[in-house]
């Protein structure tokens, strides 16, 4: 498993070293992946616009495909949703 940060790397050290992170954290701090991907998107809070990362989670599957993508993750679903798409994926391989 493999996370994406839009924050700098030594940020991105930090936060993994203190939450003993057991993934592998990259920094992408120009964005670039998240504009690849699509997830670097215009945001609004309190009336403000701003650009920013919209959370999301891809599957790669064993050919190097995206198989499946998980937009708008919800932190308190989202875990059960992707070890579902897992096992559905394992199960058809």
């Amino acid at each position: 498993m493999i996370g994406i940060s839009p924050d700098e790397v030594k940020a991105v050290d930090k936060f993994a070293g203190k939450y003993e992170l057991d993934f592998t954290l990259l920094a992408d701090a120009d964005h670039a992946v998240a504009e690849k991907y699509g997830t670097w998107v215009e945001k609004s809070m309190y009336g403000k616009k701003y650009m920013g990362v919209q959370r999301a989670t891809f599957i790669v599957g064993p050919d190097g495909k995206i198989a499946k993508v998980f937009p708008k993750v919800s932190p308190k679903q989202h875990d059960k949703l992707v070890l579902k798409a897992l096992g559905e994926l394992a199960a058809a391989a």
